[in-house]
């Protein structure tokens, strides 16, 4: 693989064209060549470019990569997807040309468990009331100190989320499928107990992946079991929750608020009665987005591929035996 300006030894590295959380991908690409000075890192601007640089690309790189893409492989060893969740890969295409994937899990932590704080501070204090008034009219705002913010999945954003919650004086519970790992969370139960957290919890924060144990995790049950005050916050996949159960609840006063990240559907439908529900906050799947993706990104592949060099396992390799 070679292209005019760009010169390397070593492996040769494929950056797709499409980029994430609207950053551009050649952005992508000159982090990578910062961080790989001995290797060849393509940016592919167009689809004839993707299909022709892929036949001798040892990685390839980006949010997702077409099927038709895998047939002319020889070489490729790896696919590094640019985002931390992976099951709308190819995964049955990739695992036949036996390509390795691993995702970007990690790279969102610290940006995601800023907006999952922010959000809990922000309710506390009533933030999104003055930002929707129009006139001086006061508010009742509370405090997070002394309150139970339970986390549900403690991986690098649910941990990310404990640790910067540390200062606030408030009590953590952290919900995860093996508790006996532990976390950074005053308490870890298991999904057995999740009832048990919910029904003293005063802010519920999703940080899960999406699994089929997770889908409409939190429904009518859960939301009956937690405290009418109780405050939701999803940064992690629209079907955690139960879109309807979640609008039933609301409009019955039953919720002390929602701020969701992400929605089922999503985007949001214009017409969607989570619009017109005063106590909702609604942010367009930004949680994610930080202008330091691309830099902790290429951190991670850079080092998968001083890995792929040295034949060492993998950091964020996605298992064959889970994939779709």
């Amino acid at each position: 693989m070679s292209t005019p300006g760009v010169e390397g030894e070593g492996m040769d590295l494929l950056v797709l064209r499409e980029g994430v959380h609207r950053l551009p991908a050649a952005d992508y690409a000159d982090a990578l060549r910062d961080r790989l000075p001995d290797h060849t890192v393509v940016h592919a601007r167009t689809p004839a470019e993707e299909r022709e640089y892929v036949a001798s690309a040892d990685v390839v790189t980006g949010p997702r990569i077409d099927p038709e893409l895998l047939e002319p492989v020889a070489e490729l060893d790896l696919f590094a997807c640019t985002y931390a969740g992976t099951g709308h890969l190819p995964h049955d295409a990739l695992a036949a040309a036996d390509v390795a994937v691993t995702s970007a899990a990690g790279v969102h932590a610290p940006n995601a468990a800023e907006h999952a704080v922010g959000a809990v501070l922000s309710v506390s204090r009533r933030l999104h009331e003055a930002a929707r008034a129009d006139h001086w009219q006061p508010t009742n705002p509370g405090e997070v100190a002394g309150s139970t913010v339970t986390v549900v999945g403690l991986g690098a954003i649910g941990t990310a989320v404990a640790e910067r919650l540390e200062p606030f004086d408030v009590t953590t519970i952290g919900v995860r499928r093996h508790p006996e790992a532990g976390g950074p969370t005053d308490e870890v139960l298991g999904p057995d107990d999740l009832h048990d957290a919910l029904a003293g919890t005063d802010f519920l924060v999703l940080c899960c992946p999406l699994t089929d144990e997770t889908r409409g995790l939190v429904g009518a049950e859960a939301l009956r079991t937690l405290p009418p005050d109780a405050v939701l916050v999803n940064v992690a996949r629209g079907p955690v929750v139960d879109t309807d159960a979640l609008v039933r609840t609301l409009r019955r006063g039953r919720l002390g608020g929602a701020v969701l990240d992400v929605t089922d559907p999503e985007p949001l439908p214009d017409d969607h009665p989570l619009w017109g529900l005063d106590d909702v906050v609604v942010t367009p799947h930004t949680a994610g987005a930080t202008p330091e993706y691309y830099e902790r990104l290429a951190a991670l592949v850079a080092d998968n591929v001083a890995r792929l060099e040295d034949d060492r396992p993998l950091v964020n390799a996605v298992d064959p035996a889970e994939r779709a």
